[in-house]
């Protein structure tokens, strides 16, 4: 199977075409219930197959959270597989939201797991943790490159938590947030029209990357988690990230998925989040 073409260049025509937004698929206890599905296979396909079927051909984005498909071990990765392999055939573009991050032969085996063509979970990107050192990601990196998929490396997450570690200062001076943006824009260097590798920033951030002394411009996407459920608007985006707010994929879950399982609700919530953010950053 040929490469893809880059995965930052599918992405810009997606969100140019769809509109600039990522909608989660995360199944969790709390909304199977509220969408009247039983916390079991059967709750979880139907879940799944809904929202894929409501979404996948007119989202740019869909990010599916591993962990919800793997806590009901291997039925449960098999309904996940189903899932990335119908939204890809419907024209979305699937992040998996699996937040790997190993080192050697095991970070090269994760990666090989979502970013190889031949793989059963096959993704167009994948989220990374950088906290084994940026260059223990090496291998996803690379695979991506080749593969014509894309990395998404946690760098200012919305959670509160992640500031004592993402916020730290190394000895010369910047934090640790900066230091894997800057290895993230040199990834991405002269790659146009959009680089193929992200970092995940969050949308709540409005004081936090000035705090962290961050520029967010890296040439390539900026996935930003926090919308709806956590607090942010669309309206806030411009704020957050300045310059860069056109490379923003910002992340709905529970903002769209609350309106399930009717899929025209789902149709229309993710088609109003869409509409905002087109007009707070400027592309509608």
């Amino acid at each position: 199977m040929p490469p893809l073409e880059p995965f930052g260049a599918r992405l810009r025509r997606a969100m140019d075409e769809r509109g600039p937004l990522c909608v989660g698929i995360d199944p969790h206890a709390a909304l199977l219930s509220a969408w009247g599905l039983g916390d079991d296979i059967a709750g979880l396909e139907r879940f799944a197959r809904t929202t894929v079927e409501a979404l996948a051909d007119r989202v740019a984005v869909l990010k599916p959270q591993s962990a919800f498909f793997e806590r009901f071990g291997s039925r449960g990765i098999a309904v996940l597989e189903r899932a990335v392999a119908d939204a890809r055939a419907a024209g979305a573009l699937v992040l998996m939201d699996a937040k790997r991050g190993d080192i050697g032969s095991t970070m090269a085996a994760y990666a090989e797991t979502y970013l190889d063509p031949a793989a059963p979970l096959f993704s167009d990107a994948v989220t990374v943790s950088p906290y084994l050192g940026y260059g223990a990601l090496r291998p996803a990196l690379d695979l991506a490159r080749a593969s014509g998929t894309g990395v998404f490396v946690l760098a200012l997450t919305s959670n509160p938590e992640g500031a004592e570690v993402q916020h730290a200062l190394r000895a010369d001076g910047r934090s640790v947030a900066a230091t894997m943006l800057d290895h993230l824009r040199a990834e991405n260097a002269d790659a146009a029209p959009m680089g193929s590798f992200g970092a995940v920033v969050g949308a709540t951030l409005a004081g936090g990357l000035t705090a962290a002394g961050v520029d967010p411009a890296i040439g390539g996407p900026l996935l930003a988690p926090g919308i709806g459920a956590q607090g942010a608007t669309a309206a806030d985006l411009p704020k957050v990230f300045g310059a860069a707010v056109r490379d923003v994929v910002p992340n709905v879950s529970r903002g769209v998925l609350r309106h399930g399982p009717d899929v025209s609700a789902l149709r229309e919530s993710a088609a109003r989040f869409a509409d905002e953010v087109r007009e707070a950053v400027g592309t509608g």
